[in-house]
């Protein structure tokens, strides 16, 4: 049974986007939220995170822009009061959002902005796990949760993607023969499955609420792929790959240190081959990150009701 969750984003507008979609699918005290668009008031700069934490979608675009990540803007800074739900700092300067029971049925779920790559993924997820487990109030699930390059035909732009494994996709060594994963090495591991039954809650709960979705692996790079080498050789790696992004397998990796199980779960805002800004949709994929987070809040993060 599920009975505390935790969610990581890497930046705070992600951030935002998934305490929307909790925070409209369970209804309740009022968090400070916009009630029509279920968004924060100062949600343009990432509530409870300094102004550089967020992605630039500004007036006129949809395409957004992640800015220039400077020191000291990765982790977020205290809530200011009426402007989201609760919350609780981590060593390290992280900052938990705590996301309570509005009904008898709901799993408490906190949301945490963790920075840009597995590196930082993996500290920010570590220190709330080891926090939690110090406590005595363990997590039963984590999701690392943001928007992502989905691979063509499988993952149009708009698509939420649910991970069946999350995959360092270039944790390894080229050699003259091609690439070798670090478990052909001898040492290490690559990849880390998801439970089917977990990826297929999640995916029946996007079904049934009409979200275009795609189940698969999704790859974890420190280099956005730019181009469209890159993106056939990462395909023909990886087969029936879904996405890339740059967190997931940190967090991953910091969830199985604990026992804990993981599964990504993210909004296609491009496509995974040469870097074209203007082709980004950011605003569309924050939106479908919502909505996803809407649909899993009524249904997978709940608890079975007693017969």
């Amino acid at each position: 049974m599920i009975c505390r969750i935790l969610v990581v984003t890497a930046v705070a507008a992600e951030s935002d986007s998934v305490a929307a979609g909790l925070t409209t699918a369970r209804p309740g005290p009022d968090e400070g939220l916009d009630a029509d668009t279920g968004a924060y008031p100062d949600a343009g700069q990432g509530a409870g995170a300094g102004p550089q934490t967020g992605m630039d979608t500004g007036p006129g675009t949809d395409t957004g822009a992640a800015p220039e990540a400077g020191p000291g803007t990765s982790h977020g800074t205290a809530t200011s009061p009426g402007t989201g739900p609760s919350a609780s700092p981590l060593p390290g300067g992280y900052l938990l959002r705590h996301h309570g029971r509005t009904s008898p049925v709901d799993v408490p779920v906190d949301v945490l902005v963790g920075g840009v790559g597995p590196a930082a993924a993996a500290a920010a997820a570590a220190t709330a796990l080891a926090c939690a487990h110090a406590q005595g109030r363990p997590y039963d699930l984590v999701v690392s949760a943001g928007i992502a390059g989905g691979f063509l035909p499988h993952a149009p732009i708009g698509t939420v993607v649910v991970s069946d494994a999350v995959v360092a996709a270039d944790l390894g060594a080229q050699t003259p023969d091609g690439y070798l994963a670090v478990e052909e090495l001898g040492f290490g591991r690559s990849a880390h499955p998801v439970a089917p039954e977990l990826t297929g809650a999640v995916a029946k709960a996007l079904a049934d609420g009409g979200l275009p979705h795609a189940v698969g692996p999704v790859l974890t790079v420190s280099t956005v792929t730019g181009t469209a080498e890159r993106a056939v050789e990462l395909a023909r790696r990886h087969p029936g790959a879904v996405a890339e992004a740059m967190e997931g397998f940190g967090v991953a990796e910091a969830a199985a240190a604990y026992g804990v199980p993981v599964v990504e779960i993210r909004a296609v805002s491009n496509a995974v081959g040469p870097r074209d800004r203007a082709a980004w949709r950011i605003g569309q994929a924050l939106d479908a990150l919502r909505r996803a987070f809407q649909l899993i809040g009524r249904t997978v993060f709940t608890e079975p009701e007693e017969s």
